[in-house]
């Protein structure tokens, strides 16, 4: 798998990332799914269910705007698709 495939996944953690209006910690965990990712180091299986993680912890912040929730369930779901894929 190359990491031009999560390209969609990658552009909404950016938007995320790039967001002023959604919290520091919130970007902080899109930042580091990002760049775990993007980990050269590791399997992709593990990677992906890495990023899920840190994005999982996140979703139940009361301070995440509705907006950012929903990107952040659409990345989730998105890298839970690459997952089965690769099984």
């Amino acid at each position: 798998m190359e990491i031009t495939e999560l390209e969609p996944v990658v552009r909404l953690l950016d938007e995320i990332i790039n967001d002023r209006t959604v919290p520091k910690n919130i970007r902080a965990a899109a930042d580091e799914s990002k760049s775990t990712l993007n980990n050269n180091g590791d399997t992709w299986e593990l990677r992906i269910s890495t990023a899920i993680h840190i994005l999982d912890e996140i979703t139940n912040d009361p301070n995440m705007p509705l907006y950012a929730r929903t990107k952040i369930w659409s990345v989730v779901s998105s890298l839970e698709q690459k997952r089965r894929e690769l099984s």
